[in-house]
């Protein structure tokens, strides 16, 4: 039944067909949304095929490599569909090459208190910045990029891009940030960062003090401070 308004819908309309063969047009359009799309079924199949792959390779295969072995098995799919499914199923392998880790810790971190407590949103510009940095893979070898985010506008208000980590690299982003930030009387800034030892160093933490509220005279550490690292 389902199959003669199917090819019949375009040319008459659900409810007209439906109303003649005394057949509920809701219960058809229930039935049809349960069916598989042919992309979906096909989906399904080729996941399965991947994950057997993947498995059987110890789970060290990337997307070109299982891609590969389908092929050879005759199994004709175009490899961005393999990307994609590996992608949103996160399948993923073992990947050649040093891994970078960025946030490292002091010998002594000393943090912050927590005044986002992961409410990341903003009611005016310069009320709330995130900061952070993270590496890029060039042809002339690693470098590092930090930003500062306005998470009112979401516009990158501070950047720097340098071949190192070092503390530097995060306070010439802040401080393109405070360059550019707006005067909104008491309310203040806070900053968010992580505990990486660039974030919670002395100089970073002295300037974040001197910059975002010259009346404080010390490194207090309590929930009136208008700065903050998680």
């Amino acid at each position: 039944m389902s199959a003669f308004i199917d090819e019949h819908r375009a040319r008459f309309g659900v409810e007209p067909i439906c109303r003649e063969i005394e057949v509920s047009a809701s219960a058809y359009r229930a039935r049809r949304r349960r069916r598989l799309s042919a992309r979906a079924t096909r989906d399904a199949e080729l996941l399965g095929e991947i994950r057997r792959v993947h498995a059987g390779a110890f789970e060290i295969y990337g997307q070109w490599k299982t891609w590969q072995q389908l092929q050879r098995e005759g199994i004709c799919v175009a490899r961005c569909t393999v990307e994609r499914l590996m992608r949103e199923q996160g399948i993923t392998g073992v990947c050649k090459g040093k891994t970078h880790r960025t946030t490292i810790p002091g010998l002594a971190p000393v943090p912050a208190d927590d005044l986002v407590r992961r409410n990341f949103t903003a009611s005016r510009p310069d009320e709330l910045w995130l900061a952070d940095f993270t590496y890029i893979r060039t042809q002339e070898g690693w470098s590092y990029l930090a930003i500062v985010l306005d998470v009112y506008t979401r516009r990158i208000v501070g950047w720097k891009l340098a071949r190192h980590m070092r503390q530097s690299l995060v306070s010439d982003a802040f401080e393109m940030a405070l360059a550019g930030r707006q005067e909104h009387g008491n309310g203040g800034t806070i900053a968010h960062s992580d505990n990486g030892a660039q974030y919670t160093s002395y100089e970073y933490t002295k300037r974040l003090v001197e910059g975002l509220s010259p009346a404080e005279v010390a490194l207090e550490r309590h929930s009136t401070t208008p700065w903050q690292r998680a």
